[in-house]
């Protein structure tokens, strides 16, 4: 009896004997159970909510955001910075390489253009074995000098000599040039005297028929032979040099022929009707003239000039035909 009369105590107390709610019943914390079966009084626990975070941490927190926006920031100035200076340098590296390849096209150019002049120069002259080997060694020591002066200015700059030790260079080099210039009046010289001897030589007259031909020969101290190649590939040998047609163009009235001489083939392409031909020879005083006077299809003949008695075992036009 005073047991249960105990236990209606504690609900009474502690509201246990009421019906629930179900609110209530969700909300309510959690309630330790007594131990035994005593009838004291139930120790409630309650657990604190977190604390907020404190306003310290937090302002650790955004200067820390802050310092690495700044870095941030930092680095990608650094980068635009560098990135800027290199390309810079770079286009300031490929002005100087695009400058060095120009002059040096130009150099090739202008050599090129000297170098065809030269030999069309040859050609047209008529020079001898021995003039063209003089002309040649003396290009070669032309630019052997130029050479060693360029490098040897070039030395000089490279070791930061003084003012005046730069226009000392300058100086020897201006007089070597000048010496140059004067060797190169001089060979020029040679060569129009060369083109004055051989215009006396060769009259400019070209024979178009056979009975041109005959007269020329009669009024002129030169040999004159005719040829005739009736075909493609076809060979004629006269004296010492041997002919070969490669091809025709009647309709532009054109040619190309090959010529041997001294062992060597030089190919004269797409050349004219009538239009004189200078080739060198091997003992011979003067150039070789070759014409072409007439023209078909895979067909053409002409005839070759020499310095008189230059093919001396061959017969020439007038001996050929002396009733002409």
């Amino acid at each position: 009896m005073a047991d249960q009369k105990g236990r209606d105590a504690a609900h009474a107390v502690f509201g246990l004997g009421d019906e629930p709610r179900r609110s209530e019943t969700a909300q309510a914390p959690a309630v330790a159970q007594p131990q035994g079966g005593s009838g004291g009084p139930q120790v409630v626990y309650v657990q604190a909510p977190p604390s907020p975070p404190t306003p310290a941490s937090v302002k650790v927190l955004s200067g820390l955001v802050a310092v690495l926006v700044i870095l941030a920031g930092v680095n990608l100035y650094w980068l635009n910075a560098t990135r800027h200076e290199f390309s810079e340098a770079l286009t300031h590296q490929t002005d100087q390489m695009n400058l060095v390849t120009r002059r040096l096209d130009s150099a090739d150019e202008r050599y090129a253009q000297l170098k065809g002049q030269f030999q069309v120069t040859s050609e047209k002259l008529g020079l001898t074995q021995s003039e063209l080997a003089r002309a040649r060694t003396l290009a070669s020591q032309i630019q052997t000098q130029q050479r060693e002066a360029v490098t040897k200015l070039n030395d000089e700059l490279s070791k930061k000599a003084s003012t005046e030790d730069v226009n000392k260079v300058s100086t020897d080099a201006n007089t070597k040039i000048g010496d140059l210039s004067n060797d190169l009046a001089g060979t020029k010289k040679d060569l129009t005297d060369a083109l004055t001897g051989t215009k006396g030589e060769l009259s400019g007259a070209i024979a178009r028929t056979h009975d041109e031909l005959v007269a020329l020969a009669h009024k002129s101290d030169r040999d004159y032979f005719e040829f005739s190649l009736p075909r493609r590939s076809a060979r004629q040998k006269v004296g010492t040099v041997t002919l070969i047609l490669r091809k025709t163009n009647p309709k532009k009235n054109q040619f190309t022929v090959g010529i041997i001489s001294d062992d060597q083939t030089t190919e004269r392409k797409d050349k004219s009707v009538n239009e004189p031909l200078y080739f060198l020879a091997r003992g011979a005083s003067t150039p070789l003239e070759l014409v072409v006077n007439k023209l078909s299809k895979d067909s053409i003949s002409g005839y070759i000039s020499t310095p008189k008695g230059f093919f001396a075992s061959v017969p020439n036009v007038l001996q050929a035909r002396p009733e002409s």
